[in-house]
């Protein structure tokens, strides 16, 4: 999937973690260096509105480039091509937009009283655009409430979505981080004029492949899920001995 779409995603990834970059920059003090990247040398009070804010956003991020990952999942299920230009004509990006937009504002509250609240966020709210895309349901408020419904059936979809995000933090952390303890240790822990550009820069970088990876992995779990509580493949296999338009299943009509 990711390989398919690479530019329009890597492309929306790049700018909309920019956008977090710069609001994470006026959030908390206005260091060179945002406070979520430099806890050793801020206050508790800085750091953590800037954590808060930090998770909101990527929430709502992934959300909304998962939009477009589900549009472009159906097609890629029954091995048929489709231009960019008209997976993003599928995306319903304004519904989309509604959607993420709710998840950043509850998430952010939800962060700042505790993780607890955000990791049930997160996992449950991760197939609701994908299902608005994919599966074409007639409004936001049916795809939230169908996305919440199949990632908390066994909670299988839930478990691999938190799975997923810590792995890409562990990458995240390590691309963003790793490079800043290096650079201390050849500079004798300075801390240059040039620290704040680079580390925010470097935070980008590994946040735009993060954030397209991750869309798609939602993308993924909204078809292993169908396939396995609803029998997707068995229907698509059904349709397509008859003759039907398979694209037709994908549908949930609700």
């Amino acid at each position: 999937m990711l390989r398919q779409r690479a530019l329009p995603l890597l492309i929306a990834a790049a700018f909309l973690a920019a956008g977090e970059q710069w609001i994470l920059t006026m959030v908390g003090t206005r260091d060179a260096l945002p406070p979520v990247y430099d806890w050793t040398e801020s206050d508790f009070a800085d750091w953590w509105p800037s954590i808060a804010t930090s998770l909101a956003l990527e929430a709502g991020i992934i959300a909304l480039l998962g939009a477009f990952a589900g549009a472009a999942a159906g097609p890629a299920l029954l091995g048929r091509s489709m231009s960019h230009s008209q997976v993003l004509r599928r995306s319903r990006p304004l519904s989309a937009l509604l959607l993420a937009g709710l998840l950043t504002a509850v998430a952010w509250p939800a962060a700042y009283a505790g993780l607890i609240g955000f990791v049930l966020l997160y996992a449950l709210s991760g197939l609701t655009t994908v299902v608005l895309t994919m599966d074409r349901v007639g409004n936001p408020v049916t795809a939230l409430i169908r996305g919440v419904r199949l990632s908390s059936r066994g909670l299988r979809v839930a478990r691999i979505r938190i799975l997923g995000f810590l792995v890409w933090l562990g990458i995240r952390f390590a691309l963003g981080i790793g490079w800043m303890a290096v650079a201390g240790l050849i500079l004798g822990f300075s801390r240059p004029s040039w620290l704040g550009w680079a580390a925010t820069v470097a935070w980008t970088l590994a946040n735009t492949v993060a954030y397209a990876a991750l869309a798609c992995l939602d993308a993924v779990l909204l078809v292993e899920a169908r396939i396995r509580t609803e029998g997707l493949d068995i229907a698509l296999n059904r349709s397509r001995a008859r003759g039907e338009d398979e694209a037709a299943m994908l549908v949930v009509a609700r």
